[in-house]
């Protein structure tokens, strides 16, 4: 097993799945920077299969650190002028861009959610594929109950994960849901009983993806992404597309092999 220390985050490797640990309760400015980071060179690993993102404190997050904020941005929270404006719209999409990391990583990424996951950390979970959630989690877009419009992705991701309905009252009343309520409205899709079987059925989600043809889990995952914002014909002309150039591979091959000589198959991504 590999480790990379960050300020605020650790990433550590076991064979082709990575784990991006959240060492701090609360999103200090650099968390952000440092996200942004780690998802840029996970996204350059052609051996990665899957990555999971866990909280090792008491919570998963209690989402932005304000006092933090208020010293970083200073006199651009208190209004200003046009210059200053600008420059904290820079800094918003800036932040914006660190979780978009997250959300365009060429694998599979599972949020594991313990406890409380307010604020910035439903933005996070947000850009993940797959939240799973110990049945202690409380999730809360908490922004609306501080006088800001939540602005790193819950408002525009969260609708396509759940019904719009929910996600309007999640974001109109700033209101905490626990876990049993969240796997109803899909915002994660199980529910287990600790901590320790939810990072357990995390690893185990993880390992069951990097089973599968690495390259076919990353292009089922851009296919569905480039879908999401396409009509059904369009998105039907990018798989057409992707599978004429990308179908024919060593590992459709051993597939086939695999299923003749009736044992397991042995994918290597090429």
């Amino acid at each position: 097993m590999s480790e990379q220390t960050y300020e605020t985050l650790r990433v550590d490797r076991e064979g082709a799945i990575a784990t991006v640990t959240i060492r701090e309760k609360t999103m200090r400015t650099v968390f952000f920077t440092e996200i942004g980071a780690a998802f840029t060179a996970l996204a350059d690993d052609p051996e990665l299969r899957a990555v999971i993102i866990a909280a090792e404190g008491k919570a998963f997050t209690y989402g932005l650190d304000l006092m933090s904020a208020a010293s970083d941005l200073g006199g651009a929270l208190q209004g200003g002028g046009a210059a200053t404006r600008m420059g904290l719209q820079r800094t918003i999409r800036r932040l914006q861009a660190c979780f978009t990391a997250v959300e365009e990583c060429p694998v599979p990424v599972i949020a594991a959610v313990h406890n409380w996951c307010i604020g910035g950390g439903v933005d996070l979970i947000c850009a993940c594929d797959i939240r799973l959630a110990s049945a202690d989690a409380r999730f809360s877009v908490r922004e609306t109950k501080i006088a800001i419009v939540a602005d790193l992705g819950t408002l525009q991701r969260l609708p396509k994960i759940i019904a719009p309905g929910h996600a309007r009252e999640l974001a109109f009343t700033g209101k905490d849901i626990d876990a049993a309520r969240a796997a109803t409205i899909g915002l994660v899709n199980h529910v287990y009983a600790d901590r320790d079987a939810l990072l357990a059925g995390a690893r185990e989600l993880a390992a069951e993806i990097a089973q599968n043809p690495p390259l076919t889990v990353r292009g089922t995952k851009d296919v569905m992404r480039f879908s999401e914002g396409a009509s059904v014909d369009e998105g039907l002309r990018y798989v057409a597309a992707w599978n004429a150039a990308f179908l024919a591979s060593e590992d459709l091959g051993e597939a086939m092999s695999a299923f003749m000589a009736k044992r397991p198959p042995k994918y290597r991504g090429r």
